[in-house]
């Protein structure tokens, strides 16, 4: 079955055939690393991470481009305020980084180029761009992309120019000539440290953020690639935006498919600090291990709105118990030598369901269905299917034994820390952390019984 992707331009699932055949040159806005990554940059990694274990099970070679933007407003507040140059900041973010998403079984990308690295371009194209009248230097200093001389403008977020400005809510900035006008190249200010300054044909300054992408994407995949991902937040106006600058500068289209992963909710509201709602990798990681978090995202389609909530999370990790649960069901060889035999009916149905841009719950749903066949049937081949099905999605390769262990692992002193938690949570009538925290024991395979002398707990 020939592979299908929804493209974001044309709002239309297309079938997909790479610019070169059998290479597919994918690049994924990255993190802009000043602080933790949160479930939202999850989100997206973990998004383009199937996309590319799957391009690569149909046989194609990718080279995947995911970047670090490591200047930016709130890399410089940031360095300032802990008085550490920006680059001690932004390589300890950038490890803690690689930690978290390793720990959700997240491949590194083919390149992971850092927006310093790679000022020259960015020079170079804004230079191009001044060449051909589509940008203008400013009183202030500043270098920026006139909107309105780029016809094809508002041709991704759908909008049309006159759209857009009715929309726009900031003033005409000085010097700016359209309120949609965007910077390319900012002005050094006095109040910035040193680091954050280059200079360059136009002043000393640093690179506006759309400009960034466009040059790392061009350096590493040409000027003309396949796939170019991120966050349905930056459809508008980071992506179109990209559009403007890199087909203004070469004159041809820039990207073929455009792909956007939905936005995530937590508890059905956006996620904010100001909301108390906000968590970071290694918050979710202190009470769930990664294959489950992998889990619980990947039973939401990639383009639909995600809710991340821990009942959510509980009862992906039940889901997932029920899994290697199958599969302890067999004396299962630990050899991970599977094969898949793609004209089984249910690796058939598997491989239809990713096809039809990357399903990934259709394809979930054939693995509960292998558990099944497996539990009833106690069938070795349907065992080893299912965990070579699961390994296509990063799912289902540890040893049943070895994960089911580690999911009952809490010790008697943390369960009785969580308790006596449960219990003064009752005494605050906050009985939703109080059930919050049965449910989380009965996942683990702890289940509390309580009575008048209080509360004991038995392993199921």
């Amino acid at each position: 079955m020939t592979l299908r992707i929804f493209n974001s331009l044309s709002r239309e699932t297309e079938v997909f055939t790479p610019i070169e055949p059998n290479h597919v040159r994918m690049y994924v806005c990255g993190m802009t690393i000043y602080d933790l990554c949160h479930v939202g940059h999850a989100r997206f990694m973990m998004a383009f991470d199937v996309t590319r274990r799957w391009l690569e099970l149909l046989g194609y070679r990718v080279t995947y481009v995911r970047n670090i933007t490591d200047i930016d407003d709130k890399i410089i507040k940031r360095a300032v305020e802990r008085n550490i140059p920006i680059r001690q900041l932004t390589d300890e973010m950038t490890l803690a980084m690689h930690q978290d998403v390793a720990a959700l079984g997240i491949l590194p990308p083919t390149h992971e180029p850092r927006a310093t690295e790679h000022v020259p371009e960015m020079l170079a194209m804004i230079g191009t761009l001044e060449r051909k009248g589509l940008a203008y230097r400013s009183p202030n200093g500043d270098v920026n992309y006139a909107v309105r001389k780029f016809p094809a403008y508002g041709r991704l977020s759908g909008k049309s120019i006159d759209q857009l400005r009715a929309g726009e809510r900031v003033a005409v900035l000085d010097g700016k000539d359209d309120p949609l006008d965007f910077v390319l190249w900012k002005s050094a200010k006095d109040s910035e440290p040193e680091d954050a300054k280059w200079d360059s044909p136009f002043g000393r300054g640093r690179p506006g953020w759309h400009i960034e992408c466009s040059a790392m994407s061009c350096a590493l995949l040409g000027e003309h690639f396949d796939i170019h991902g991120g966050g349905l937040d930056l459809q508008f106006p980071h992506h179109e935006n990209e559009i403007a600058q890199s087909e203004g500068a070469t004159g041809h289209p820039f990207v073929n498919v455009w792909m956007h992963n939905g936005f995530l909710n937590v508890d059905n509201e956006k996620m904010s600090k100001s909301l108390g709602n906000f968590f970071t990798i290694r918050d979710v990681l202190k009470r769930y291990d990664g294959e489950t978090v992998r889990f619980f995202m990947l039973r939401t389609h990639y383009r639909s709105p995600f809710n991340f909530s821990d009942t959510n999370l509980d009862d992906a990790r039940q889901a997932l118990r029920r899994l290697y649960t199958a599969l302890a069901s067999v004396d299962l060889p630990a050899d991970g030598h599977d094969t898949i035999d793609w004209s089984q009916p249910q690796a058939a149905t598997f491989h239809a369901e990713m096809n039809e841009d990357f399903n990934t719950p259709g394809a979930v749903a054939v693995l509960f269905d292998l558990a099944g066949e497996v539990n009833r049937t106690h069938s070795l081949q349907a065992a080893r299917l299912l965990r070579a099905l699961g390994g296509t999605l990063g799912l289902l390769q540890q040893t049943a034994q070895s994960y089911l262990q580690a999911g009952s692992g809490l010790d008697e002193a943390r369960i009785a820390e969580l308790i006596v938690e449960r219990n003064a949570a009752k005494a605050a009538r906050n009985f939703a952390r109080a059930d919050q925290i049965r449910h989380e024991l009965a996942a683990q395979s702890i289940l509390l019984q309580d009575s008048t002398q209080g509360t004991t707990w038995v392993k199921a």
